[in-house]
């Protein structure tokens, strides 16, 4: 695979320095356009969206840029409020329509014989990234014409993308399904010719239609007909180990010690011993890609002193010499369950945006509370 990322300060920092928040905002949706590529290192905490508003002191609250952020934030708002069922329908699923829980051989190969779709696929696996607009497209392609269940897409997409996150993940495939909005997304050939290159489009098939024929196939048991190529690309193996070895770990008495795990892999100075780790029982349920791995375990190996891999209810008592020991939170499972009981303290995720104390079911809800009482508090409506 081509490291179309690398897991690096430098590369974070060559990432900031092109940022154009009036050409992101001109050209995002076109998966040419200027966008910014950050998320993997968002994700796994080099860098927080407050940090990036003070990296760019020109970003307001109206430009679409800081709309991103702020559907990152809502989605941590959301998965805050309900946890881990997140991972199931927020809302029913469309009346009248049975989905399948096995992704199509065709799909997972990428040899569907839709162009979009096939080189979503291929990209997904040759640079663990994918524009927002063509997770979009793949995801509602899934969903509604093949009919195949949502949890079972965001499970394989997640496990792909080097940005994997559950909550932005999962519920962007919800708010696909309708399960976390009021309809179905839905996209056309004429839609994809607009915002992909050539190579992309995908006319003269069934995709050649019109949005209420569409819905219409969404909302119904029918399952498009499709004409697989013999030939596609094989899936990249998922692994619930990384490919490395935990450390001799000795902390000496009085250390302070800071447990660096997945989600915040900032490279900030720290006076004591950095111990990274992995809570293998949550790799083994949601197993990441051979890529993935590489850009984790690189970073987290480069930021710490020391790693543990294993289980981390067994940790405790290699920590007991320490005078502190410290982390910030985290939402994954297990690791979530788990750090409470080993740290001394525990920082709860930066954030730029509040996090209501009541849930919001929706971003315009969110939004509003966002920006109540703003100088920058958005002039017109906002829709995803």
């Amino acid at each position: 695979m081509a490291d179309f990322f690398a897991p690096t300060d430098d590369a974070l920092e060559a990432l900031i320095s092109a940022i154009d928040v009036r050409a992101y905002e001109k050209t995002r949706n076109y998966l040419t356009g200027k966008v910014t590529r950050l998320s993997p290192y968002i994700t796994h905490g080099f860098i927080t969206i407050p940090e990036l508003f003070d990296r760019l002191p020109k970003l307001k609250r109206d430009d679409k840029l800081a709309f991103e952020f702020g559907w990152r934030e809502f989605f941590h708002h959301v998965w805050h409020r309900a946890g881990d069922s997140i991972l199931a329908d927020m809302r029913p699923t469309l009346p009248e329509v049975r989905y399948r829980s096995e992704l199509p051989d065709d799909v997972r190969e990428g040899r569907t014989g839709l162009p979009v779709i096939d080189r979503a696929v291929h990209t997904l696996y040759d640079t663990g990234y994918l524009h927002n607009h063509a997770r979009m497209w793949l995801a509602s392609y899934l969903v509604h014409l093949r009919k195949v269940r949502w949890r079972t897409g965001a499970d394989w997409m997640y496990a792909h993308l080097l940005d994997g996150d559950l909550a932005s993940n999962h519920l962007s495939w919800q708010w696909v399904a309708a399960t976390f909005s009021s309809k179905p997304y839905l996209f056309n050939a004429e839609n994809v010719a607009r915002y992909a290159p050539a190579g992309w489009h995908c006319g003269r098939s069934v995709l050649d239609t019109s949005y209420e024929t569409l819905e219409a196939i969404a909302r119904s048991e029918q399952v498009i007909d499709v004409s697989p190529a013999l030939l596609g690309m094989g899936e990249p193996a998922l692994a619930a180990l990384p490919p490395v070895e935990a450390s001799a770990l000795h902390i000496p008495v009085g250390a302070r010690v800071r447990l660096v795990h997945p989600w915040m892999m900032s490279s900030s100075a720290f006076d004591g011993i950095r111990l990274g780790i992995i809570h293998v029982p949550f790799h083994r349920q949601f197993p990441w890609s051979a890529a993935r791995w590489h850009f984790v375990m690189q970073r987290l190996q480069h930021v710490t002193d020391a790693l543990f891999i294993g289980d981390l209810n067994e940790l405790g008592s290699s920590l007991t010499t320490a005078s502190a020991v410290e982390s910030v939170m985290t939402l994954n499972h297990g690791y979530r369950e788990t750090l409470p009981t080993v740290c001394t303290q525990l920082s709860a995720p930066a954030r730029h945006f509040p996090n209501p104390d009541k849930a919001c079911r929706s971003f315009s809800a969110f939004w509003s509370i966002c920006t109540q009482g703003s100088e920058d508090a958005p002039r017109r409506a906002w829709h995803r």
